[in-house]
């Protein structure tokens, strides 16, 4: 029998500043209205979910940033969205900004900062959680920018890690899920992780600008797009995993977000694609048998990978030039 999931990709408009959770959750909890009527099981929601990309402004003092975090989940505010999960017997990922009071490196228990997503079961119970490793951006005001991306002042470099659990999800039984947030696509390292753990969903959610302000050169709007699908492509194909990019979409607080939610089958090939810049579901039947080809052939690890050619991807950060070559009388000097 085929392990079946009905898979659901919530794009989200622009959500401004002066929008209140309040009615942020509301827009989630009709998109889960409409999820259940088109059969999906799983919901997967962007980066930042909550709130307007709130990165993008800055704060001298991080604390008056605060209110853009959440300290409990469920919350309060995020309360009916948990409620209406257990009433339409759907699971969801959520990503928001957290505050965790917990141990650093060093074992002091401090108020910490996260970027984080959390996948939760239809009965409301906190199923796996990941906080984003790959941070983009700065950490002080530039000048020079007229738009800030300061993830690098307001969070933390995620510690969980790119963790997969194996979790009942709908007919399909238990499915081996993991995620990833925004800039953590791109990095094929975060994939190969988590394929490792023969990972057969990945959910990610993202709020990417139409314009790359830290380019040095001109990048065109559509190669924005055509990058981003590029990663969650060739991220499933390379691992043998569905994989469901989210996104927020639209103009937010002046700020164009170009949108374009997308899920992937292990083939690397676009089931479904999001077309507006507007609150919009896009859904996939997703048969995740189809996982078992590329893990068993061209990317089936155990036969095929050598771990003691990659040292230099875990010893090293920054790129270094390569010797330069020297003709052989040269080099005999």
């Amino acid at each position: 029998m085929a392990r079946n999931l009905t898979l659901a990709a919530a794009q989200l408009g622009p959500i401004q500043k002066a929008e209140g959770r309040d009615v942020v959750v509301g827009r989630l909890v009709r998109l889960m209205e409409t999820a259940r009527k088109r059969g999906a099981e799983v919901v997967v929601f962007p980066e930042l979910a909550l709130t307007t990309f709130f990165p993008r402004w800055y704060e001298e003092d991080i604390a008056k940033a605060e209110h853009w975090f959440e300290t409990a989940m469920p919350s309060n505010e995020t309360a009916p969205l948990f409620e209406a999960a257990r009433k339409y017997g759907i699971g969801f990922h959520l990503g928001y900004a957290e505050i965790a009071h917990e141990a650093d490196e060093a074992g002091q228990v401090r108020k910490r900062r996260f970027n984080t997503a959390i996948y939760v079961h239809p009965t409301g119970e906190v199923v796996l959680k990941y906080r984003k490793v790959h941070l983009p951006g700065h950490a002080e005001f530039d000048p020079r920018r007229k738009v800030q991306h300061l993830e690098k002042r307001y969070f933390e470099v995620g510690n969980l890690g790119f963790p997969v659990v194996r979790a009942p999800i709908g007919q399909a039984g238990p499915v081996n899920i993991g995620m990833m947030i925004c800039n953590d696509r791109r990095w094929p390292e975060a994939w190969r992780v988590m394929g490792l753990q023969q990972v057969e969903l990945v959910m990610l959610g993202y709020n990417t600008p139409s314009i790359n302000q830290d380019a040095k050169g001109f990048e065109a709007h559509h190669l924005r797009v055509l990058h981003s699908h590029l990663s969650i492509q060739a991220g499933c194909y390379q691992n043998a995993c569905f994989g469901a990019g989210v996104a927020k979409a639209g103009v937010e607080d002046g700020c164009e977000l170009f949108g374009h939610s997308i899920i992937v089958n292990p083939q690397g090939e676009i089931m479904a694609q999001a077309t507006s810049w507007d609150d919009e579901l896009i859904v996939a039947d997703c048969n995740l048998d189809q996982c078992t080809l590329g893990r068993t052939s061209i990317f089936n690890f155990a036969a095929h990978r050598r771990p003691e050619a990659y040292g230099r991807i875990v010893e090293q950060v920054g790129s270094v030039a390569p010797p330069e070559w020297q003709p052989a009388a040269r080099a005999a000097e």
